[in-house]
This record gives structure tokens, sequence and C-alpha cells, in this order.
């Protein structure tokens, strides 16, 4: 990955801007967690309601520690076997998470990704990432930035360069406290 492309996404975030980029399956779209009106304008893009709560990416486990409460052995060892990976695990969330994350829920979808430049994304962004699929709701994801720059004309910021992993399709939401399956 071009140290070029990275500082491009990360004036973008910094910015408050909307970004894409490759995962594991699709391309994503994303913003700085933190900023709620970058947030806001992620959710307006996509037609989406705050109520479903959103992804966050990291490049590693410790860049999601802020936001998560303690796992217990059981869980770590449960979530540990996945990532880095294309499986989402919605988590205790530390009770000063902002719903506009988490949405009606006491848990946090949270994924360590194993897609290169999405993890080169995170580690050089310095944490966790919003990462939603590039789509409006209820349409298919874009899995080229073609694709995406049609979906959402010139509403991105930056689209980071990259290939799509080989998944054929979108992580899988597991959660973590009752081990069911919430999207295959």
């Amino acid at each position: 990955m071009n140290n070029i492309h990275l500082k491009h996404a990360i004036r973008a975030l910094n910015s408050g801007g909307i970004i894409a980029y490759p995962t594991e399956s699709i391309m994503g779209i994303g913003c700085d967690p933190f900023n709620q009106n970058a947030v806001t304008s992620l959710l307006q893009l996509k037609q989406r309601s705050w109520k479903k709560g959103l992804i966050l990416i990291a490049a590693n486990y410790k860049q999601l520690l802020p936001l998560i409460q303690p796992l217990t052995p059981i869980l770590k060892q449960r979530v540990f076997a996945t990532w880095p990976g294309a499986v989402t695990w919605l988590l205790p969330a530390k009770p000063n998470i902002p719903l506009y994350l988490r949405g009606q829920s006491t848990k946090l979808a949270v994924r360590v990704t194993a897609h290169p430049e999405a993890a080169a994304l995170c580690q050089y962004w310095g944490g966790p990432l919003v990462s939603t699929s590039a789509n409006i709701a209820g349409r298919p994801p874009a899995k080229t930035a073609v694709k995406l720059r049609h979906n959402f004309r010139n509403k991105i910021d930056y689209i980071l360069p990259g290939k799509i992993g080989g998944n054929s399709r979108p992580s899988e939401i597991r959660d973590a406290i009752t081990n069911t399956i919430l999207r295959v």
C-alpha cells in the first residue's frame, strides 16, 4: 500500500469526510467513528437508520479495547479463532459508546479485518473506523470503484485503491454472548 494513498484517506477522515476502501468481499465506506457529523452524513448517504448500529473495523484487537467491555477467556477464544478475518462480532460495548454507533443495542459490532488495505488504513489512522457496505440501503453493495462512483456520484471524499478480497459475501455477523449467527 502506497503511503500517499493512506495520507489522502487520513486527510479526508480528519476533515470529517467519508472514504471508500476495499474489504474482504465488497467495497466499504467509512468515517471517523467519533465524528458524529461524519457518521450522520454516512447514514444519510446510505439512507440507513442509526437504530441498526454500525460495524467498526480495526487492524488489531488492541484498537478495540477502548470500545468494548473486557472479554472472558471463553469469549476471547471464540472471537480470536476468527480474527483477523471476515467475521464481525457483537461484543458488549463500554457504556460511553455513542448510540449512533451501537444503535439500539448494548453491544457494538466490531471486526479485526484481514484485508491488507483496510488493515493498513486502520493502522495508519491509529484506531478503528466505521465500515459499512458501499450501497444505498437495500441495494447490492459495490464491488468496484467504478460501481461505487456510480452509486454515490461525488459524495465520497476519497477512494483508497485496491482490490476486494476473495470472499463472495459480506462479513458474517455473530453475537459473542449467545454464539448465534445473525448474518451468514
